[in-house]
Parts: C-alpha cells; structure tokens; sequence
C-alpha cells in the first residue's frame, strides 16, 4: 500500500479528506498540529477521528504560534461573531494565521520524507471558505513544486510528491454529502473557532456560519454540540 500523510486538524474538511484516502486504499499517517490555537480541544478530537479511520499512525506536532500572534485564533484578538455571509467571504478576516498552511505542510512534508510517503493530503477549499491565501489552489500548486525543489527524497530520485486537496472546489454542502457517504462521524469534529472549555461550538463565528449552512444545504441534520443547545440540528 502507498502511504499517505493527511494533515488532520479535528475538522470537517480534514476528516473528509481522511475518509477520502482511505476510500483511494492509502495506509494512512494522520498529522496534527498543536500551535497554540485557541481551539484547543480540536487535537483531541483528531485524535478519535484518527482511532475511528483506522490510521497507522498519528502524530502531533508541537509549534508555537502564539508567541509570534496576529490571528484571532492565536492571541487575544477577538473572534469575530455573526458576521453576514457577504462579509465572511470578502477579504481577509483576523483569524487568518500568518503562514498556517506554509508551516503545516513543511511538517507534513518532513513526516513523508522520514516514513518514505509521497502523497499529501489537505482539507484546503477554495469555495466556503474564509478568504485565506493558503487554501487556494494557486498556493497548493507552489508548495507542491517547492516540496519536489527541496527536499532529498525527490533530488534524489526516490519519487515525486503530490500535494492533494480533493475538496478545493468543492461546496461545505457537497463536502459533508461526500463524507457522509464513506461514514464520516461528523458529531466527532469541531470545526469552531471559538468553543467554550467543554467543547461546546459558539454557533456565531465564520466557521460554525458555514458549516451550520452546509448542513442545511446538504439536506443533513447538523450533529454539532453548540452552547446552550448540545442537540442543536439546525
């Protein structure tokens, strides 16, 4: 089997990515980052995804972020709460983290080059999302030809990588019907920026907007636990 390292944030997106893998028969290498996020409580629930697809192996990284800040999700910046869906899609929001997708990769890229893996695998989507530089596919295809510049598994001959992101054109609706199908347990993720110390989704920032409206675009009841409501389905 080809290995695959599938960088696994405890989201929607990258558990569907995961289970897209999987259904491609890779041996799978699950990759977390621990960067000081604000949102915590996500590498734990990578950690179940990552036990519940049956991966070989799971790995967390430790990068510390914070101490450089200038996002949100990294400082004491606050989250920005029920914006309308006009604004969530225009411009650059504060919790863009400077880098984020640059850094995670390079660690993903190093991960494969020390297991003999050549297929990357990232939740980035280019459609319903936050506007960030480092999802769309433009950026992708540049770190795909840096990974084969510089790195030695690649100058050396022993393969050429690829960088996947099945779900970069893909709708948030289209992306929970294309996991649903290969039986993504989609109450285990947290896509929020900002839950409270339970774990509970705040329901009003961009992420928990776009993937309450994916849920209802996809015709699906929405399993997130939100605050004030754990059985919230709308």
């Amino acid at each position: 089997m080809k290995k695959a390292v599938v960088l696994l944030s405890g989201g929607l997106d990258s558990a569907t990515v995961l289970a897209l893998a999987r259904e491609q028969g890779y041996a799978l290498y699950s990759l977390s980052i621990d960067y000081g996020q604000r949102h915590r409580i996500e590498l734990l629930q990578a950690k179940k995804i990552a036990q519940q697809m049956g991966v070989v192996e799971h790995k967390i990284v430790s990068i510390d972020l914070r101490s450089i800040g200038g996002s949100a999700l990294t400082s004491s910046i606050a989250v920005p709460k029920d914006r309308p869906e006009e604004s969530i899609s225009t411009g650059i929001p504060v919790t863009y983290v400077p880098a984020r997708n640059t850094i995670f990769l390079s660690c993903c890229l190093g991960y494969a080059e020390v297991i003999g893996a050549f297929d990357l695998f990232i939740g980035a989507n280019a459609i319903d999302y936050s506007g960030y530089p480092d999802c769309r596919p433009e950026f992708l295809q540049a770190f795909e030809k840096l990974a084969n510049l510089a790195t030695k598994a690649s100058v050396e001959g022993a393969g050429k990588f690829t960088i996947h992101a099945p779900l970069v054109h893909l709708s948030k609706a289209e992306i929970i019907r294309r996991g649903t199908a290969l039986g993504v347990n989609y109450a285990e993720t947290i896509s929020c920026y900002d839950p409270d110390l339970n774990g509970l989704a705040c329901g009003h920032c961009d992420s928990c907007q776009l993937r309450r409206k994916g849920f209802t675009e996809a015709g699906l009841p929405d399993p997130t636990r939100y605050v004030g409501n754990s059985t919230d389905t709308h």
